[in-house]
């Protein structure tokens, strides 16, 4: 029996009780009352706490009521350019004690410009204190002693990070690689000299011809670059699948997008039954993490650092584009209900206040916190009223699928105008064969049955539907093309304005050439 498997999984499993013992007495309206009530205290000597007058909130018999009265809420702009700016132009505490070293680059997928979101020593201990909580309830599955040797190839963005004078600035991921704990160093892949290659490509070849002397047993990532990456290894190695090289592999932790669309083709990949688990780390902070094999949903971390609202995504507090609306109706944890989408609102220790981080999520079971990402506040389609969320394409897209016996890799839908009325056009990746009229007929028919809303409009407004099947590579083009290749981006679902312009422009351009 091998004896670090064995001493690594004794320590997950003692590591886990005080966790489970916890989580069983942890009452979770309570619990962010507290994390509230502990932010507020913390940055009431900042800028932003002053402006706000922290102290007169935390005074009040009502705090969270107070709270809600007393400060706006804020998306990314108003933010920055009433905040973040003095931040990131090295100024100390602005909107959390302390000067912020670190900002997270992330375009997400709503913005054409990088944004940059303040990293906090708080908020790294606090990712790190998640990160290792789901680490060990890992645990609880019963994986054999030698599955705690194998190693973790975790493909993120690039952790050489850019200095600015006065911060330090890049991917999240190359910012926490720094506070992983010493013990972990071992079974971290592809290692550190890999993991500071910025450029994709070569990262992704780095990681190719490494992989014969790995004995992988978790594999973290977003699916569009996991997929790339073991294709590749299948293809240089001349395996039928990555277990031929990989036996041990039984994990694979997603994040970022719905995973539905991806199942198809990932089960290809593998010859043993895997487990996919799921986590929601943003750049804002580390919010949920799947802590049951039963159920494909995720639970809220209530208690490490970040204070949770929620704002009902309708017509009432979003215009037809996703931004935000006045008199918005802002809802605390006791207040929501099931199976209804909410927009997230962040107040976190790295100095985000009622933040908008631009996700949707539904509650499928509240008393136990948990959550499903339905999509993004600026990716759905309502030109004319139909209200075609990103979960319902995902749904049409895997429905496709399954009829159809294809793999979609990737897609996009644009909401366009059509004479004097409405039509939505689709982009699909997809290296197999498939009649364009087939398959925009299965993707209406499927959304005609989980939207009514699609279904009204269909008949009024969205009087047409366009198809383009293209190569899977052209998105992977266009992404390189625009530097989002690799690590954590994503390609959007759904295409506006300025992204709509430049993807046309990009297709005329390859039709061309």
């Amino acid at each position: 029996m091998p004896i670090l498997g064995t001493i690594i999984k004794k320590a997950y499993e003692l590591r886990n009780l005080p966790v489970e013992k916890k989580k069983q007495n942890l009452q979770p309206i309570h619990t962010q009352y507290v994390v509230l009530k502990k932010l507020l205290r913390k940055a009431q000597f900042t800028a932003f706490g002053e402006y706000y007058d922290f102290d007169s909130i935390l005074e009040s018999q009502n705090i969270t009521e107070t709270f809600r009265n007393q400060v706006p809420v804020f998306d990314y702009n108003s933010m920055y350019k009433q905040w973040w700016y003095r931040a990131l132009n090295g100024e100390p505490y602005v909107s959390w004690p302390g000067k912020v070293k670190y900002f997270a680059l992330s375009s997400g997928t709503s913005e054409a410009s990088s944004k940059h979101i303040p990293v906090t020593a708080d908020m790294l201990n606090a990712i790190k204190r998640a990160s290792i909580r789901q680490l060990v309830s890992a645990s609880k599955y019963n994986f054999p002693v030698h599955f705690y040797e194998k190693g973790m190839l975790m493909i993120g963005g690039s952790t050489h990070l850019q200095y600015n004078g006065t911060y330090y600035a890049g991917d999240l991921s190359g910012i926490t690689a720094g506070s992983l704990p010493f013990w972990f160093q071992h079974f971290y892949k592809p290692g550190k000299r890999i993991s500071k290659t910025a450029d994709w490509a070569t990262k992704l070849n780095e990681m190719v011809r490494k992989a014969p002397s790995w004995d992988i047993g978790v594999i973290v990532g977003v699916p569009a670059w996991v997929q790339i990456l073991l294709e590749r290894i299948i293809k240089e190695y001349n395996l039928k699948t990555i277990h031929d090289l990989w036996p041990n592999l039984t994990v694979y932790v997603h994040s970022g997008v719905s995973f539905a669309p991806y199942v198809k083709s990932f089960e290809k990949l593998f010859s043993k039954p895997m487990i996919y688990s799921e986590s929601y780390l943003a750049s804002e902070g580390y919010i949920a993490y799947q802590n049951s094999l039963e159920r494909r949903t995720m639970e809220l971390i209530v208690d490490n650092g970040i204070y949770y609202e929620f704002l009902p995504f309708n017509e009432e507090n979003f215009d037809e584009e996703g931004n935000l609306k006045d008199n918005l109706n802002v809802l605390k944890l006791d207040e929501v209900k099931e199976n209804t989408e909410y927009a997230l609102l962040l107040s976190t220790n790295a100095g985000a206040w009622r933040y908008l981080i631009g996700d949707t999520i539904k509650f499928t079971n509240v008393n136990r916190c948990e959550i499903v990402i339905t999509g993004r506040t600026k990716h759905y389609l309502s030109m004319c009223g139909e209200h075609l969320s990103q979960e319902n394409m995902n749904r049409a897209i895997e429905l496709l699928q399954e009829e159809f016996n294809i793999e979609v890799r990737e897609f996009t839908v644009a909401g366009i105008r059509h004479g004097s009325l409405f039509a939505h056009h689709w982009y699909l990746g997809t290296d197999d064969k498939i009649d364009p009229q087939l398959a925009i007929q299965k993707i209406d028919d499927s959304l005609k049955q989980l939207n009514d809303d699609y279904m009204v409009e269909r008949l009024e407004a969205v009087k047409e539907l366009f198809i383009d099947i293209l190569p899977s590579q052209v998105f992977y083009d266009y992404m390189k093309k625009m530097g989002k290749e690799g690590s954590a981006n994503k390609f959007p679902r759904v295409l506006k304005g300025q992204r709509l312009e430049d993807w046309e422009n990009y297709l005329k351009s390859i039709h061309k050439s």
